[in-house]
């Protein structure tokens, strides 16, 4: 019997275990130049193969090892790029919106080069997960449409992260949002989110055109179009509902993308090369510590670091609600090792503190022996606000301070600010027998500043006619108050009544609050 090279054969049972079945694609859509194209018809999912993993592996004959175009087909792929093109799954979608889209690309070389190579760090991941659970590779593409692959991108409309969650959308599916960290800009908790919501898109539409729609307009507003379209005896696919023009073009446009990662030659496009292989791997944190100092002992750029590790919104890391970070492949190791050998002690220069009650920024700055620059720069506060008691800030960690943030603080410490009550000098007459204290009910002041800005005492009498200093509060031309999660209504200025104590009295029409269906 004759005996085939032992590495032959190593070759072909590895790369059978990851190479994901290649699925046919349409090319119409991707030849510049090519003549109209009808509409699309109805659109279904192409079915999904399941995938067995650590199933039992066949025996190798040599008819297996015959014909060499089977075997090249079975290599693993040279890079990140084949392995996704291996992997699309979705129907094509043709016509003159995605002819539009793949000239809108092809227009902007620079915006592509600068996306793909921003991408080149993430891709691995999301394409892992996506073989993992079986799901087409062409999602992989989504966040090209999203957010070009900017993790740090937020939406007029207040969606955030590589795959623009909006806050209430992004609470459904437990991505933390507080005032240190912003899940929907992590990498690894916002893909699994993405994917979660994908998957149950897919599950109530059957296609995943449709899951995308409703991924950009929502399932209600979906689910209500193909309930229109049923009514009226119309046809329910992609192509035939009613939609606004930005879900209208957003499936053209991952086509468009789709189509120029397939056949990036004939759109006069390079490609960047990106490796098949992870760009960054997860290393636990057990300490609190400076965002500065964990890019310094992993040898890392700041800036690379928060690209890894976007979800950060101030200088430290709490362990107990960031337990891991991520950094590069090659990095992970260094970390650890300057880690273990760090022998100051203090990882953290910067520590969590809760207001005692509502103060002004000044107040806590001088409580936490900070400047009230330094204090509203670290926290990002406002002009003219107030802190609210039970809010939580970060400051200076001194050295008596041993203890890391607990994870209660770590998960759930918001930041409440309210506006500062802005005072004008005004004078007023004295009425007769008027004293102190009616004039302080009157304008609803305290007696004892009446008596403090008249330089009198608190039970004095004023004469008739006399001019009485005050500071009244200034009244703004609007007020904007949060009502419900992430919606603010802005009230008119006459329904603020100034109070005892210098508070506002706000009349807030009620309405109902239910977790929004749609994604933005």
């Amino acid at each position: 019997m004759k005996l085939y090279p032992i590495a032959a054969i190593l070759l072909l049972c590895l790369s059978g275990c990851v190479t994901a079945p290649k699925t046919a694609t349409t090319d119409a859509a991707a030849r510049p130049g090519a003549g109209p194209v009808a509409a699309a018809g109805p659109v279904h999912a192409a079915p999904l193969t399941p995938v067995i993993p650590g199933g039992p592996l066949q025996p190798i004959t040599p008819a297996d090892l015959a014909s060499s175009q089977d075997v090249a087909g079975m290599q693993v792929p040279a890079d990140l790029w084949d392995r996704i093109r291996r992997g699309f799954k979705m129907n094509d979608l043709e016509g003159d919106l995605v002819r539009q889209q793949e000239q809108w690309y092809t227009s902007r070389p620079d915006y592509i080069q600068r996306m793909t190579e921003r991408s080149s760090k993430y891709l691995f991941h999301i394409v892992e997960e996506l073989e993992r659970r079986n799901m087409p590779s062409e999602l992989a593409l989504l966040p090209f449409i999203e957010s070009a692959f900017n993790p740090q991108a937020v939406s007029s409309a207040r969606a955030a992260g590589m795959w623009q969650f909006m806050p209430a959308t992004g609470t459904f599916f437990e991505l933390k949002q507080n005032v240190f960290r912003d899940d929907r800009r992590d990498v690894l908790a916002s893909t699994r989110a993405a994917l979660d919501y994908l998957q149950k898109l897919y599950g109530m539409f059957g296609d995943w055109h449709l899951a995308l729609a409703a991924y950009n307009w929502g399932e209600g507003s979906v689910g209500r179009a193909i309930a229109r379209n049923q009514k009226l005896g119309l046809g329910t696919t992609y192509a035939d509902l009613n939609m606004p023009n930005e879900t209208r073009y957003y499936v053209p446009k991952l086509q468009a993308v789709k189509n120029i990662i397939a056949h990036p030659q004939n759109y006069n496009t390079e490609l960047p090369l990106v490796e098949n292989h992870p760009y960054f791997q997860s290393v636990r944190v057990t300490r609190d510590i400076d965002v500065e100092l964990a890019a310094r002992l992993a040898n890392v750029q700041l800036e690379d670091f928060k690209a890894l590790n976007p979800s950060m919104k101030r200088p430290v890391i709490l362990a107990a609600g960031t337990p891991e970070i991520l950094l590069p492949w090659d990095n992970a190791q260094v970390f650890e090792r300057n880690f273990d050998a760090y022998t100051k002690g203090q990882f953290a220069s910067w520590t969590a503190w809760s207001a005692p009650a509502t103060m002004t920024v000044a107040e806590a700055a001088r409580r936490t022996g900070m400047t009230e620059n330094e204090l509203r720069t670290a926290n990002t506060i406002p002009p003219r606000m107030l802190i609210k008691g039970g809010s939580v800030l970060i400051v200076p960690r001194t050295p008596q301070q041993q203890n890391d943030v607990t994870s209660q603080v770590a998960d759930h410490g918001q930041l409440n600010l309210a506006p500062e009550i802005v005072t004008r000098r005004t004078t007023v007459r004295a009425g007769r027998r008027e004293t102190v204290a009616s004039v302080a009910r009157r304008y609803r002041v305290q007696p004892g500043e009446v008596a403090s800005w008249n330089n009198v005492l608190a039970s004095a009498v004023f004469k008739p006619g006399q001019q009485v200093v005050l500071f009244l509060p200034v009244r703004a031309h609007t007020v904007v108050r949060s009502v419900g999660r992430g919606a603010t209504v802005r009230i008119p200025a006459r329904a603020v009544k100034p109070v005892a104590q210098g508070r506002a009295s706000v009349k807030v029409p009620a309405r109902k609050h239910a977790l929004p269906a749609k994604r933005r």
